[in-house]
């Protein structure tokens, strides 16, 4: 935790400001704001990242994704007085900085609204901008909670405007703390309640209701890449299938490399490739480094189009796939699936990325997962098995051979 001190805000005396941080590829923020008398008067958790796309000087469009902000400040976040409701600052990075203002209502407060700053005279996030200069993008939420009650999404939430996407997902926020305590009633966003209803509870001796999909052929195995300053700094292949129940209803989709964009990014502890097309709005694999000397992979993100017209969205930033050294790649050609929700899981076949340490633009050595481990140790076995077999049969055919070589020379 990293509390700070506050310059006094007027009628609400010396603030602090205490702080749990992420320090993966998100930003995971926890945020106890304190009036003079040491009472909570704003409680905000919530994690967060933003895709920027800027003209290069080359007139090209390029994607960029800020999603590990490092060190941050919170200059500005106050509880509120008579003329002002409470705000949450953060500014991170050179030049960036995240703005959200609450107001009070009768018998409800708001999330009123949301901005988001950043300067692309950064030449490390944009080292080939057009235009040098601040940007700076408002969004107007307006989105009512109860007073007294906690407001909750941990779905995953899109604003965009303009060149900028945020996204937001295991959201926990009350504006207005009544005695300092934060509440355990929950108000929750449409999109939770609607998880919340989607996964009935189904005695074992009763059929699920979800409707079965046709199946599917193996996906075709598409090839991507995430290029940076220094080359080439991701690799991924594989042939990807989405499996995805939506009002109890269930679908497979194969994804079509030669129709499916990509970018990315890459850092010294996480690495993102996001892949993107007519139907799909995104879907992220972000990758992370631990114990120094591993990666794996850390989030899937994904937000898509459905036959219905509906936007299906689902993030996980706590998941636990693909792991192998760093200065490797990892690979398994047999079938994965990675489990992001109850809702949503991930089919692999032919599978090897490697985000970290890619020297010349090609795969380092690979470490196999256990299924083709497994596969590559019964081949010679199978192998040894059949020779065995083929020396019995020989042996056997031999000696009937020899058996009737000596009938033939018996005397007469």
């Amino acid at each position: 935790m990293v509390c700070f001190r506050l310059a006094p805000v007027p009628g609400s005396g010396l603030l602090l400001l205490c702080l749990v941080l992420g320090a993966v590829s998100s930003y995971a923020l926890e945020l106890n704001l304190t009036d003079s008398e040491n009472a909570t008067c704003l409680y905000a958790k919530w994690q967060m990242n933003f895709t920027i796309r800027y003209e290069t000087t080359d007139k090209h469009n390029k994607t960029v994704t800020i999603s590990d902000l490092g060190a941050a400040t919170y200059n500005g976040s106050s509880c509120g007085d008579d003329q002002n409701g409470p705000k949450i600052a953060v500014q991170f990075g050179s030049g960036f900085s995240w703005i959200v203002n609450f107001t009070e209502e009768t018998s409800s407060y708001s999330i009123d609204s949301i901005s988001f700053s950043y300067n692309t005279n950064d030449n490390t996030t944009f080292p080939d901008a057009k235009e040098k200069e601040n940007f700076t993008v408002s969004d107007r939420v307006a989105f009512s909670v109860p007073l007294n009650d906690i407001f909750r999404c941990n779905s995953l939430s899109t604003l965009g405007k303009n060149d900028v996407v945020q996204h937001y997902w295991d959201v926990h926020v009350q504006a207005f703390v009544h005695n300092g305590t934060v509440s355990t009633k929950e108000f929750l966003c449409d999109k939770d309640k609607t998880l919340t209803t989607v996964v009935p509870i189904v005695p074992t001796t009763v059929p699920s209701p979800t409707t079965t999909p046709s199946p599917k052929e193996k996906p075709e195995v598409g090839s991507y890449s995430v290029v940076n300053s220094n080359g080439t700094c991701l690799l991924a292949t594989m042939g990807l299938q989405l499996n995805i129940t939506d009002d109890k209803v269930a679908s497979v989709i194969n994804i079509n490399p030669n129709t499916t964009n990509f970018t990315g990014s890459c850092h010294p502890q996480t690495a993102l490739l996001r892949l993107s097309s007519s139907s799909i709005k995104y879907l992220d694999f972000v990758f992370a480094v631990k114990n120094e000397n591993r990666f794996y992979l850390k989030e899937v993100n994904v937000s898509m189009y459905l036959v219905n017209g509906s936007v299906f969205s689902i993030a996980n930033n706590n998941l636990s796939y693909w792991d192998a050294p760093l200065g490797s790649s990892y690979m398994c050609n047999k079938e994965q699936t990675v489990s992001v929700s109850g809702a949503f899981q991930i089919n692999t076949f032919d599978l090897r990325v490697q985000p970290f340490n890619v020297m010349e633009g090609k795969y380092s050595t690979a470490e196999e997962c256990s299924a083709d481990s497994d596969l590559n140790f019964l081949i010679p076995v199978a192998v040894g098995v059949a020779l065995g077999f083929l020396i019995i049969v020989v042996f056997i055919s031999y000696m009937i051979g020899r058996r009737k070589s000596r009938t033939g020379y018996q005397s007469v």
